[in-house]
């Protein structure tokens, strides 16, 4: 059995657990991207099939969410606080050294699909600043000399 072919079973089988009700386009959504870390085009028209709704309104909430998208993420999700206390304490900066350590500007994923880099309004922890959250953990006061070292980290998987 080919992966495609797995693939289209386990959408087959995500839809086929919702009613065909529009009112659950949203969580089904949710569980796309969570099976397939993004909304990929097949798997929206397939949705769009099942509810007999325009493939075009599925895409107008994907576009609103913020949580999800409609392109491919990396293993590891690297999000960037550009909130105020931090944006005055370097972010940008932060950024621009991702961008040079790791090839890829925000929205962006490296060509290996190891990272991808948001840019996020804030994580709530000001006084860390400035913040970056990988995989939910949270680095405070990032400098640009601590980057490759967490990087590092993350891709070996090591814990502290």
């Amino acid at each position: 059995m080919t992966d495609e072919k797995i693939a289209q079973e386990q959408l087959q089988g995500l839809l086929d657990s919702y009613p065909k009700e529009r009112r659950y386009a949203l969580s089904v959504m949710q569980d796309m991207q969570r099976l397939y870390g993004y909304l990929p085009r097949e798997g929206l028209e397939a949705l769009a099939k099942h509810l007999n709704c325009p493939v075009s309104g599925l895409y107008s909430k994907a576009t609103f969410y913020k949580a999800l998208s409609l392109k491919p993420k990396g293993k590891h999700i690297i999000k960037v606080c550009d909130g105020t206390a931090c944006h005055f304490r370097g972010s940008v900066n932060l950024v621009n050294s991702i961008q040079r350590i790791l090839g890829i500007g925000p929205g962006e994923v490296t060509s290996d699909g190891e990272f991808s880099l948001e840019l996020v309004n804030c994580v709530g922890s000001c006084a860390l600043s400035p913040v970056m959250v990988i995989d939910g953990a949270y680095y405070g006061k990032v400098t640009m000399e601590s980057l490759p070292e967490i990087f590092r980290v993350v891709r070996e998987g090591v814990t502290s």
